[in-house]
């Protein structure tokens, strides 16, 4: 059996897995149907090698099959994400050299045209189901197991590999970190072609023994009633989801939001990540569910690096420790370890949880790592114990005056304003200060805002470097699948 399994549980198996709809299936049924796939994808092999095979399903039974299926094959899962325009996919499965993509009826015909013309053989589930299960080969825990593609947001996006002993590390941090275990019920809502659904809450859930109830989308009608049932008793999600839930509580009445937060404050755990958490919705959740939120930090190529703990201080603003097993150090631009706290640096990390390499790009495999630390290109100052992020140091280090500004630090007070309800801070470039602040601002509805008046509401609650030389007002900023601004392309707006 690979590393990546199922936990032996008791009852024969009988264990509720996953939850589709109205669809339950049990781990005795998870791992059959995962043996049946791996068997149908194996054919008259005896291993894939390593053969790339993706998928192109939403969250359900038969996306949790194939990627075991393709593990316990020998391949490497390619998951895609299923809002993805033809010309992406075609990146993502070109450059990952897919042989065979596995996809839902409901998107069949759509993928038709492009896999002939990458002449990938395109199924579905039951085209590969083997109910005469074969002999699976074994894997070795170095072994290539999935190709996950960056954002993209600075350049094409690039497969990022795990290897088993990757994804077995980066789970194992998580489920000892956050106390996982058995008796757990979390919804799963957020796209499963990234670490924060594959990782943080399937896998570890499955390799806790715990039930995973699978949406497709956020429904937030179906899942807070379901909270208000008691069924969840962990919730994980993308600040954006949270402010959504905030919104939804303003149009409902006084009982069922009362009802709704209760559902909240009963769990054991709620957790925000994948975006900076801004201190006024950390506070607010607080205020509303009498939940303290865990932030935490990661990437594609590390899983998570860092932690509030699930015991002890969780510190708005800031997103704690080292996991378990993972190694942390900032460093300054002449590569030298900084050692002293309250001084910026780069976030580098080492561990067995940091990935491979790039598929099939040795060369920016070999400039992302130094000395043997993966150089995130995050900047991040240690604060009293605990690592706060003041962003990428490409885009949210804004360098004005001779000072290094965070742009997720004035980001945080903007959006205290009683008329933002989303604002992005740019460094544009200034001939005098070198970059100056810009504040890209989208508004509550109704709203209004004057540059003059907002640069007198910040005297006082920001030093005067810090305040925005200019606003740009826009109805929306533009946002990636995990709900991250994407700056890049806020700039063509500047």
């Amino acid at each position: 059996m690979p590393l990546l399994s199922f936990p032996d549980l008791c009852d024969d198996n009988l264990k509720i897995a996953l939850v589709e709809g109205d669809l339950v299936f049990s781990y005795g049924e998870l791992n059959h149907r995962a043996n049946c796939l791996a068997s149908g994808l194996l054919g008259a092999s005896s291993d894939l090698a390593e053969e790339r095979v993706a998928f192109f399903l939403p969250a359900s039974m038969d996306y949790v099959a194939a990627m075991h299926g393709v593990w316990r094959a020998g391949g490497i899962a390619v998951p895609l994400n299923v809002a993805s325009a033809v010309t992406e996919l075609e990146h993502y499965l070109g450059s990952a050299g897919v042989t065979r993509l596995i996809a839902g009826p409901e998107h069949r015909a759509s993928l038709v045209d492009l896999c002939a013309g990458l002449e990938i053989e395109l199924i579905g589930v039951t085209d590969v189901l083997c109910e005469d299960i074969v002999e699976l080969p074994e894997i070795a825990p170095g072994r290539r197991a999935m190709i996950l593609f960056t954002s993209g947001t600075t350049s094409k996006p690039k497969g990022v590999v795990s290897t088993h002993q990757t994804i077995d590390a980066q789970m194992k941090a998580l489920v000892d970190a956050w106390e996982w275990s058995a008796n757990d019920v979390i919804p799963l809502f957020l796209p499963l072609h990234h670490v924060h659904g594959i990782i943080n809450i399937l896998s570890c859930a499955l390799a806790a023994g715990a039930t995973v109830h699978l949406y497709k989308s956020f429904d937030i009608p179906r899942i807070t009633q379901q909270i208000v049932a008691g069924t969840f008793n962990v919730f994980m999600a993308v600040p954006t989801i949270y402010v959504k839930l905030i919104h939804h509580f303003e149009t409902i009445d006084a009982t069922a939001l009362a009802d709704v937060c209760t559902g909240f404050k009963a769990m054991r755990l709620n957790v925000s990540g994948s975006a900076a958490c801004p201190e006024s919705l950390f506070h607010r959740w607080e205020e509303l569910t009498g939940q303290v939120l865990l932030e935490r930090y990661g990437m594609t190529e590390i899983g998570m690096a860092l932690s509030n703990p699930y015991r002890g201080e969780r510190r708005a603003g800031h997103v704690g420790q080292a996991l378990p097993g993972v190694e942390i150090k900032l460093f300054d631009e002449h590569n030298v370890p900084i050692d002293e706290e309250a001084s910026p640096g780069e976030i580098r990390v080492k561990g067995d949880s940091v990935f491979l390499e790039y598929w099939g790009n040795e060369a920016a495999t070999k400039t992302s790592f130094i000395d043997g630390w993966f150089a995130t290109g995050d900047v991040a100052v240690l604060d009293d114990g605990y690592y706060r992020i003041m962003g990428r140091s490409s885009v949210d280090i804004i360098k004005s005056g001779g000072y290094k500004l965070s742009a997720l630090e004035i980001e945080a007070v903007l959006l205290t304003h009683e008329a933002i309800a989303e604002v992005a801070v740019l460094g544009v470039e200034d001939e005098t200060w070198g970059e100056s602040v810009l504040a890209v601002i989208g508004l509550k509805e109704g709203a209004a805002l004057e540059y003059l008046n907002l640069k007198q509401w910040c005297s006082g609650k920001m030093s005067s470097y810090k305040i925005p030389k200019a606003i740009k007002i826009v109805e929306s900023l533009p946002r990636n699948a995990m709900g991250k601004v994407t700056k890049p392309a806020l700039r063509e707006l500047s």
